[in-house]
């Protein structure tokens, strides 16, 4: 009698405790590892097939990332947060994206499809250099005869209040390079180009320091093919429209390497664009191969907030009104610190008096320089 009472109680055991769904049809679901879930979220034992029918979604990609800005002569970094892609992508990464959208004022011909969306082309004899320049036929004709200065503005796009800063409290003559990163480039782009100024992309490109120093999803990288780093420049071309051209955004190894920018360099001549050469990597290859396809090309004579302090600021705006007066033209680069667009802003003011025009980007590449 106890012996069947024994049977019964370890055959009930064995059948119920050991399968807690009662016979329903199991599945074996195999996990990637790269996408395993966290230990408090793990199932414990298969679903009954009914509950596997319809699949879990996945959790959206963060929309933003931190990357660290270093500046190539003062060695400071900055952290900063850039939006279009995961959370967890690192340079070069392909990232999914929406493709921009269509921009008020953007000529149609100018344009062609990639797989990340419409990046600029020259077409029917036009070019995006001469379709936005900046700029009057008017002015450009008494530049050629004046000492004249190009200020162009870098790394916007990633800071709304800093980009909407530069964009209203800097007269429209200083041109505006963005970055491709931000929330909503084109929002910003947008925003520039009805203020009247010259727009270019700025294209991120290997440090000597990489991967320390990460400028950001997509990076152009020396130790990749050329096609690969096609690539990555139609993801940045795509992110926003209206640039007279590109410059490089860090970059101190890529500019330096013929081999990796040769390709990049020829395929804005090709498109009909402009390129500017930060001044930030003396043994920079830029200028020679921008030469040898007759395309629109400067190179920044200074960094003007190197030392983002007033007085050095002004220092450094004189440096470049005294290259205006010796050359005919000089080009000079800044970020958008507040003290920078300040000090900028103010000087602009008082430029003309001195007998220099403060002119867009275009006309100063198309200027020739007297020495």
């Amino acid at each position: 009698m106890l012996f069947g009472l024994f049977l019964v109680t370890f055959l009930g055991f064995a059948i119920f405790n050991d399968n807690p769904m009662g016979g329903e049809p199991m599945a074996k679901v195999a996990y990637d590892s790269s996408t395993m879930p966290s230990d408090k979220t793990k199932p414990k034992a298969a679903m009954p097939m009914a509950q596997q029918q319809q699949p879990v979604a996945k959790e959206p990609a963060a929309a933003t990332q931190t990357i660290t800005i270093i500046d190539g002569s003062s060695g400071k970094r900055q952290d900063v947060m850039v939006g279009g892609g995961s959370s967890d992508a690192s340079a070069g990464e392909k990232l999914d994206v929406e493709a921009a959208p269509a921009m008020a004022g953007i000529d149609p011909k100018l344009l062609e499809s990639s797989r990340y969306g419409m990046i600029p082309i020259a077409a029917d004899g036009m070019k995006p250099f001469r379709a936005y320049a900046g700029g009057t036929d008017a002015n450009r004709a008494l530049a050629a005869k004046t000492p004249s200065i190009a200020i162009v503005i870098s790394g916007l796009g990633v800071g709304a209040a800093k980009t909407a800063d530069a964009i209203m409290k800097l007269p429209a003559s200083v041109t505006l390079a963005f970055t491709p990163y931000g929330s909503d480039p084109t929002k910003l782009v947008e925003r520039a180009r009805a203020q009247k100024h010259e727009v270019l992309l700025q294209v991120p490109m290997e440090p000597f320091d990489y991967p320390d120093n990460d400028p950001g999803p997509q990076t152009l990288l020396t130790t990749l093919g050329t096609e690969q780093n096609m690539d990555r420049l139609a993801w940045h071309m795509s992110r926003f429209q209206g640039y007279i051209g590109i410059a490089n955004f860090m970059g101190s190894r890529f500019v330096t390497t013929d081999a990796a920018l040769a390709p990049i360099v020829k395929d804005a001549a090709k498109r009909g664009l402009a390129w500017l050469d930060d001044g930030t990597a003396p043994r920079s290859v830029a200028g020679v191969i921008a030469e040898g396809q007759a395309m629109p090309f400067a190179k920044a004579d200074v960094g003007i907030d190197t030392v983002p302090t007033p007085a050095e600021i002004d220092r450094a705006l004189a440096r470049l009104e005294t290259l205006a007066k010796e050359r005919g033209t000089s080009v000079g680069v800044a970020s958008a610190l507040p003290i920078s667009v300040e000090r900028i802003g103010n000087w602009a003011k008082q430029l003309e008096g001195r007998g220099i025009m403060l002119v867009p980007l275009t006309t100063a590449m198309l200027k020739p320089k007297s020495s």
